[in-house]
């Protein structure tokens, strides 16, 4: 047991490599990291109140449990959710950060944080991919924090959203390079 509270995703990354992580699984938590630090500078410029630190943990470890169940960093599966969440907490991890591992594809439950939905929306988008109820959530959530109407943050946010989906293929690319 390696015990190790997370400060920032160097951290999460030498952790995570420290427990046999392959090279193409850290590509892939980097590369959903370029998608959280976007949807980070979009929060910002909106001056919202989140806990980014959680939401570049989360995104850097969510798939953990890939070290253990590592066929399904290219195929189907399930295990590696509550496997990451286990490794992340008998590795002294931050509860809060573990969780991640479980919520970016449970994200349809509720009790889910805004930082956990937007871990997930970056699993989403740093493909390209839109999915549409997970991002009305987050702009709900977001709504409701401004005092808005979920139409006057849909129009500032389903463009930011995709800017950040239209460099999907890019990162793509990079994820087997």
């Amino acid at each position: 047991m390696l015990n190790k509270t997370l400060d920032k995703r160097t951290d999460a990354y030498a952790l995570l490599h420290a427990l046999g992580a392959s090279a193409r699984l850290l590509r892939h938590l980097q590369l959903v990291g370029e998608a959280a630090d976007a949807l980070i500078d979009i929060y910002n410029s909106l001056d919202l109140r989140f806990d980014a630190r959680l939401i570049e943990l989360g995104a850097a470890v969510h798939d953990a449990g890939k070290i253990t169940f590592p066929e399904e960093l290219d195929g189907p599966g399930s295990r590696h959710e509550p496997a990451g969440q286990a490794l992340m907490l008998a590795n002294g991890v931050q509860p809060a950060v573990a969780r991640c591992c479980v919520s970016h594809a449970a994200w349809q439950e509720p009790g889910n944080s805004f930082e956990e939905l937007s871990v997930a929306l970056a699993d989403k988008l740093w493909k390209g991919k839109r999915e549409e109820e997970l991002e009305l959530r987050v702009i709900d959530l977001i709504a409701a924090q401004r005092g808005q109407s979920r139409w006057d943050v849909f129009t500032t946010l389903d463009g930011a959203f995709e800017d950040i989906a239209v460099g999907g293929s890019e990162r793509l690319r990079r994820s087997v390079a």
